[in-house]
């Protein structure tokens, strides 16, 4: 079989965006919808958080219930003057990209400025074939299996020949229903059912396929 077409997700599935990027944006992502829903922090923060849990992407509910902007939405909470500083570089991960056989796509719910300077942060930017982000699914976020087809089209590939490695189990329970092969990036003991193959970390990827078939 030829060599898959290998769609990675981008934060805390190529590098960990926990320690310092995600609060940030939790606090951008609050501090917009006190401004633009005129709520105080806590239930803007609350609000975050249910749309997040219920659709995946908050911004997927502000769209819905409230009718924001999404290019207005991100730009105002993708600001990082010292990103250079949250990005945590692993010098491994070059090499773990460059053992797997294949093209590379990052499949990303960050918009495209973001994406393409943590790819840069990484050095491993000139690795990818392709950056997919929110932009490219008319701003229709993961789990929406819009976005997934969009690559599949743009790559011109089955999804068959995919193999999406992402940290939202939520996210992979699409990829697979859609037929996709899937691994999952996730440190705890739970297998789901739509998961083909897990793994702690993505430096664990290219040992974890010799034991293990995906790929091929």
């Amino acid at each position: 079989m030829a060599s898959p077409l290998w769609i990675f997700d981008l934060d805390n599935t190529l590098h960990d965006a926990s320690p310092h990027i995600f609060p940030h944006i939790n606090q951008s992502m609050t501090a917009y919808l006190q401004e633009h829903l005129q709520l105080e922090e806590s239930k803007a923060n609350a609000l975050r958080q249910y749309y997040w849990h219920r659709y995946g992407a908050t911004l997927s509910g502000l769209m819905r219930h409230h009718g924001t902007d999404p290019a207005h939405f991100l730009h105002h909470t993708h600001q990082f003057p010292e990103l250079d500083k949250m990005v945590l570089y692993a010098p491994r991960l070059r090499h773990v990209l460059r053992a797997l056989p294949g093209k590379k796509v990052v499949f990303s719910n960050a918009p495209q400025h973001y994406a393409h300077a943590v790819l840069k942060l990484l050095r491993v930017a000139d690795l990818f074939d392709d950056v997919v982000a929110v932009e490219q699914t008319r701003y229709r976020p993961k789990p929406d299996c819009y976005g997934f087809r969009h690559v599949m089209r743009r790559h011109r590939v089955r999804a068959g020949q995919c193999v999406m490695v992402e940290d939202s189990l939520e996210n992979l329970l699409t990829a697979k229903q859609l037929g996709m092969r899937t691994v999952w990036v996730n440190a705890g003991s739970r297998y789901p059912a739509c998961v083909d193959l897990k793994i702690r970390d993505v430096m664990q990827l290219p040992r974890a396929l010799n034991n293990y078939k995906v790929a091929t």
